[in-house]
C-alpha cells in the first residue's frame, strides 16, 4: 500500500464524520424495525394457528350438534308409532309422535309431497321453508338449514316421511338458532385479536370480535359438513417481511445492524481528528400535488316549446299485461297512448317523490314517435327525462342505477313482430308488474293524472361506453374464445358484440345491423328456427360457440359448435354453480318451465333452489324479497345480483357465459356435456280454445285433471312431476295462448308424460289442436 492510500482514507473518514451519527441512527432503525416485524410476524403466526384450531373446532361441533338432530329426525321418523301414522295417512298425528319429547322443538309438521300448502303461503314469505322442504324432496334425505320465519333465523330439518317405499309426505321440524350457533357463541376466541362468525350463503347468523377483520374473513371460511353453513375467520392481516425475511432471520440481521451501527457510532469518529467544515444541506426536492378537478357530465338541455295539448284517446285495456303495457302500433298503441302512459307513470312518481326517469328505446320503426309522445305525458306530470337514445332494455336499466334514477322506461316490443312495442317500467328500483300496471290504466281511465305547473326538463345522456367499461372492468376471459353473435337485427346488435370483444372475446357479428323490420329472422332465441343461421355460420367458422339476443337485448340464447341448443334451464345450472363457489348456501330462483335436473344440480353446490312463477317482473321480485344472487327463466332471462344489479341482462349473462368457459380446460362444447340432461320440448305454444282466456282454460284443467302418481304444482299453471319427468300446462300473460313444456330422463318417459297431459287436455276440450 502506497503512503497516500491511508491518507486518502483517512480524509475520506474526515469528510464523512458528520454524517456517521445519521448513519448510525438508520441503521438503528432498520434494525429495530426488522426486530418488531419478526416479532409481529411470530406473534401474528402464532395467533394465526390459534384461530384456524378455534374455527375447525367450531366446524366441528356444529357439524356435530346439526348431524344429531338431523339422525334424531331420520330416526322417529322410521319409528313404529309414526309408521303406523303414516301407513294410515294420518300426517297430524304422525307430526305429533315425531315432536314427542323433542328438546327445544318450536315446530314440527308433515306435508302432503306436492307441497300445495306451502306454495299458497309463500306471498307471506315462507319461501325459506318451502327451499328446505324441496332440498329434502331433491337429496331424498333429511337436510339441515337456516330459514328466517317470525321475524328471525330458525333452524329448519327436513325429510321425505315414507310408509314403506311410498312417499307419503314431507317432515318439517323447526328449532332455535342456537341449535346451529351455539358452538361459535362459545368458541374461545381472542375479542380484539380475532374475528369468527356463522354464516349462510350473505347471511351473518352470529359473529364475534373485531369487526375491523370482517373484510377479510371468507379467506379462511370452511364449510360445515352436511350443511349449507360456513364458519368464517379473521386475524391481522400480517404484512410482508422488509427483504423477503421471516421471523428469526429478521432478529438475526437486525443484532447484525446494531452491531454495525455501534461500530458507525464509536469506532469510526475515533479514526478521524481533524476539523471539518460543515456539511451542506443537501437540496429539497419540490414536489407539485395537482387536484384532479370534478367532471359532471355535460347535460344537452333541449329547449322547451310549446307542448302540444292531448288528443281524446281510447285506451283499451288489453294493452296492460301482467309485465308491461304492449300493444299493435296503429291499433292499440300511438303517441297519445304513449303520452297517457308517460302521464300515468308520472304521477305515480310524484307520489313516490321520485323527480327522475330514463328512457331508452329499441329500433323499431315506431319507437321515436311513441318516445315523443311518452316524454311529453312524463314532463306533463313535472318529471326530469333523460333520454339516452336507441338502446337495449338492460341498458336502459343499467341507465336508473349509473344515473341513480331508481326509475326507467325502455319503449320495447321485445321479440315481438315489427308492429307491435310496448313499455317495460320501473319506478322507484321495482319492475312494475300485475296490480301496479294494472294501476296506470285505472289512472288514465279514472282522469287521475297529475298536471304541473310547469313541464319537467328533458336532457340527453349516451350511456353506452359507461355500460361496456363497467361490464369489461369486473368479466374478463382467460383465453381468446371465438364467437358468432346473432342479435336477429335487434337493438343489442351494437352494443352486445362491443361487451364480448371489450373482454377479451373474438366476435363475429350475424345481423347485427339494426332493423326494426327483422329482414333475416324473428328476434326471438326460444324458437330454434330462429337459431338456424347462427348454428350454420358457427360450424362454418369453427367457431367456439354462438351466442343471440332477443330484440331488445334482455334474454340469451345459445348454440355450440356441434349444432346443439343449449336451453337456458341448463345455462343456468353452470351460472349456478359458478355463483356458489363464491356465495355457498345461496338461494337461486328458477321459474316453472325449467327442467327437474336443476333443484339438484344446484343442491349438489351447496346452494338453495327455489321454483317460482314465470314473468321477468316476478322473478326480480321474489329475487329482492328473499335476498337470492341469482334467478334465471327457461325463455332466456337470467338476472345476477352477485356482481350485478339483479336485473335481466342477455349481454352481461353473455358474458359471465364466456368468462366461465374461458376459465375451464375443456372445449364449451365438453363443458356442456358434463351438466346433467335428458330429453326435453322446446315452449310448445297452442292457442286457447275459442280465442278465449287462457287462465280460464288452465283453471278448469287444474280442477278437473288426472294425472296419476305425480306430484303436482299450481304456483304457475300445472306442473306435474313424476321421477323420470315432468310435463306443464300454464296461460302465457302475455298472448292468448297455453304454454307447455315436457322433459324426461329419455324418449319413452317424455312419450308417456305427453300422452297423459294429451288425454286430460283433450278430455277438458277435444277440439283443442294439439301439435304432440
Amino acid at each position: 500500500m502506497s503512503e497516500t492510500q491511508p491518507h486518502a482514507v483517512r480524509q475520506l473518514l474526515v469528510q464523512l464524520r458528520p454524517y456517521l451519527p445519521i448513519a448510525a441512527v438508520l441503521l438503528a432503525g432498520v434494525a429495530l424495525w426488522l426486530a418488531w416485524s419478526g416479532w409481529q410476524q411470530i406473534r401474528g403466526e402464532g395467533n394465526r394457528a390459534a384461530l384456524q384450531q378455534t374455527r375447525d373446532t367450531t366446524v366441528e361441533a356444529t357439524a356435530r350438534v346439526l348431524a344429531g338432530e338431523l339422525d334424531r329426525l331420520a330416526e322417529r321418523l322410521d319409528s313404529a308409532p309414526v309408521q303406523q301414522a303414516l301407513e294410515a295417512g294420518d300426517l297430524e298425528t304422525a307430526a305429533a309422535t315425531l315432536s314427542a319429547d323433542w328438546p327445544g322443538l318450536e315446530e314440527a309438521a308433515i306435508y302432503l309431497p306436492d307441497l300445495q300448502s306451502i306454495y299458497d303461503g309463500l306471498g307471506e314469505g315462507g319461501f325459506g321453508r318451502a327451499a328446505a322442504l324441496e332440498g329434502a324432496l331433491v337429496e331424498d334425505r333429511p337436510v339441515s338449514w337456516v330459514i328466517r320465519e317470525d321475524d328471525g333465523p330458525r333452524v329448519a330439518l327436513a325429510g321425505p316421511a315414507r310408509s314403506g317405499e311410498r312417499l307419503v309426505g314431507v317432515a318439517f321440524v323447526r328449532l332455535p338458532l342456537a341449535r346451529a350457533t351455539l358452538a361459535t357463541e362459545h368458541a374461545h376466541l381472542d375479542e380484539d385479536a380475532m374475528y369468527l362468525a356463522l354464516r349462510q350463503g350473505s347471511v351473518t347468523l352470529l359473529e364475534r370480535g373485531n369487526q375491523d377483520y370482517v373484510p377479510a374473513a371468507e379467506r379462511m371460511a370452511t364449510a360445515v359438513p352436511g350443511t349449507g353453513l360456513r364458519v368464517v375467520a379473521a386475524s391481522p392481516q400480517m404484512a410482508g417481511m422488509p427483504f423477503g425475511l421471516s421471523g428469526l432471520p429478521a432478529f438475526a440481521v437486525a443484532v447484525a445492524l446494531l452491531l454495525l451501527a455501534f461500530f458507525v457510532w464509536r469506532v469510526l469518529p475515533r479514526l478521524g481528528r481533524e476539523a471539518v467544515d460543515d456539511a451542506e444541506d443537501a437540496p429539497t426536492l419540490l414536489q407539485a400535488v395537482a387536484e384532479t378537478p370534478n367532471q359532471t357530465p355535460p347535460e344537452s338541455p333541449i329547449e322547451v316549446h310549446d307542448m302540444p295539448k292531448t288528443v281524446p284517446v281510447r285506451i283499451d285495456s288489453g294493452i296492460f299485461r301482467a309485465y308491461d303495457i304492449r300493444g299493435v302500433v296503429g291499433q292499440t298503441l300511438d303517441a297519445g297512448v304513449a303520452e297517457l302512459v308517460g302521464q300515468a307513470i308520472g304521477s305515480l312518481m310524484r307520489e313516490q317523490d321520485l323527480a327522475d326517469i330514463v328512457v331508452g328505446r329499441d329500433g323499431r320503426l315506431s319507437g321515436p314517435d311513441l318516445v315523443t309522445g311518452l316524454v311529453a305525458g312524463l314532463r306533463k306530470a313535472g318529471r326530469n327525462v333523460i333520454d339516452i337514445g336507441m338502446a337495449p332494455t338492460p341498458v336502459i336499466y343499467f341507465g336508473a342505477f349509473h344515473l341513480r334514477t331508481g326509475c326507467c322506461i325502455s319503449v320495447t316490443g321485445s321479440h315481438n313482430p315489427p308492429d307491435y312495442n310496448g313499455f317495460k317500467i320501473v319506478v322507484g328500483g321495482e319492475t312494475l308488474s300485475g296490480d301496479a300496471i294494472t294501476d296506470l290504466y285505472a289512472r288514465i281511465a279514472e282522469d287521475r293524472l297529475h298536471t304541473a305547473t310547469a313541464p319537467g326538463g328533458l336532457s340527453e345522456c349516451d350511456i353506452a361506453e359507461d355500460y361496456v367499461d363497467r361490464i369489461a372492468s369486473d368479466v374478463q376471459v382467460g383465453q381468446r374464445l371465438k364467437v358468432v353473435v346473432d342479435a336477429g337485427n335487434g337493438v343489442a346488435g351494437e352494443i352486445g358484440p362491443r361487451v364480448l370483444e371489450a373482454i377479451g372475446a373474438e366476435v363475429v357479428p350475424l345481423y347485427c345491423e339494426i332493423d326494426g323490420t327483422f329482414p333475416n329472422h324473428h328476434p326471438d332465441p326460444s324458437d330454434p328456427h330462429n337459431l338456424e343461421d347462427l348454428v350454420r355460420m358457427v360450424q362454418r367458422l369453427d367457431a367456439d360457440l354462438g351466442i343471440a339476443f332477443d330484440g331488445d337485448g334482455d334474454r340469451l340464447g345459445v348454440v355450440t359448435r356441434e349444432g346443439e341448443n343449449i336451453y337456458p334451464d341448463r345455462l343456468l345450472m353452470l351460472f349456478a354453480a359458478d355463483v356458489l363457489e363464491r356465495n355457498p348456501g345461496a338461494v337461486i330462483v328458477y321459474d316453472v318451465k325449467c327442467t327437474g335436473h336443476l333443484p339438484g344440480h344446484i343442491v349438489r353446490h351447496g346452494g338453495s333452489p327455489l321454483m317460482w312463477k314465470t314473468g321477468h317482473s316476478l322473478i326480480k321480485a321474489k329475487m329482492r324479497e328473499i335476498g337470492a344472487e341469482l334467478a334465471g327463466e327457461m325463455s332466456g332471462h337470467f338476472f345476477f345480483q352477485e356482481r350485478w344489479y339483479g336485473f335481466d341482462d342477455g349481454i352481461y349473462a353473455a358474458a359471465r357465459l364466456l368468462e366461465i368457459l374461458a376459465a375451464r380446460d375443456e372445449t364449451p362444447d365438453a363443458v356442456f356435456k358434463t351438466l346433467p340432461n335428458g330429453v326435453s320440448t322446446p315452449e310448445i305454444k297452442v292457442e286457447a280454445p275459442g280465442g278465449g282466456d287462457p287462465h280460464a282454460f288452465v283453471k278448469r284443467f287444474q280442477d278437473n285433471a288426472r294425472l296419476e302418481g305425480a306430484r303436482l304444482s299450481t304456483i304457475d299453471g300445472v306442473r306435474a312431476d313424476w321421477d323420470d319427468g315432468w310435463g306443464l300446462v300454464r296461460a302465457s300473460n302475455t298472448t292468448p295462448v297455453l304454454v307447455l313444456r315436457f322433459d324426461a330422463d329419455d324418449e319413452a318417459a317424455l312419450k308417456r308424460i305427453q300422452q297423459m297431459f294429451r288425454e286430460q287436455l283433450l278430455s277438458i276440450d277435444p277440439e283443442l289442436s294439439l301439435p304432440f
